[in-house]
């Protein structure tokens, strides 16, 4: 069993254009591993998920558009549940209602999670499972206790395949957290400097 991601991205026109365009060959090794490969979550692709606090997912609905929604919490609010599941809260937006009402007649989806700062994406393909708010026990796992944001079900999300894509064209962005990390020691710096300039000048003559 070969490349799962590209099993299922891969199709026929696209391995055409691929051949039309040269970069076919580059692909075709994928196709040729003895065994399954990018179906189960290793510690890489789960680490990296549990630090994300967004991601972007597709869904396509009954009149065949595909629907992109960003969804975003906490970092780690998105749950490792096993090497071939992960899951999360759906928290109330502005219920609109158009992914959940898509995968009512498609379960597939395509999730897109980035890290701008590092310049590296993860792409991820699944099935989704919604669970009911009757399935305390499920919820339960995902619910993020101390983010304020009513639960109106669970997404949980089997992994068809995955894919790590390249930094080209990734534009580096940060969030307020990561921009305090980095600054933090020069602020630290400018605060011990800013104390010594006082120190010193009140040690001169007649201050």
């Amino acid at each position: 069993m070969p490349h799962q991601f590209t099993q299922i991205a891969f199709t026929p026109t696209v391995r055409k254009i691929q051949e039309q365009m040269g970069s076919r060959s580059a692909y075709a090794r994928m196709d040729d591993v003895p065994h399954a490969m990018n179906q189960a979550l290793t510690e890489s692709e789960a680490g990296f998920i549990a630090q994300r606090d967004s991601f972007y997912m597709a869904t396509v609905g009954e009149t065949g558009w595909p629907y992109i929604q960003h969804r975003g919490g906490p970092a780690g609010f998105v749950r490792i549940i096993d090497e071939r599941t992960i899951g999360f809260a759906d928290f109330r937006g502005n219920r609109q209602y158009v992914s959940v009402g898509n995968l009512t007649t498609d379960d597939r989806v395509s999730l897109f999670f980035m890290d701008y700062a590092n310049k590296t994406r993860l792409k991820l393909l699944g099935r989704v499972r919604l669970v009911g708010l009757e399935d305390r026990a499920m919820l339960a796992r995902l619910e993020t206790p101390d983010y304020r944001a009513r639960v109106e079900r669970g997404f949980l999300i089997t992994v068809e395949g995955f894919d790590w894509n390249c930094p080209q064209h990734i534009t580096e962005r940060f969030t307020i957290d990561e921009v305090r990390t980095l600054t933090a020691p020069m602020l630290s710096r400018i605060a011990a400097l800013e104390a010594e300039l006082a120190e010193r000048k009140a040690a001169l003559p007649g201050a």
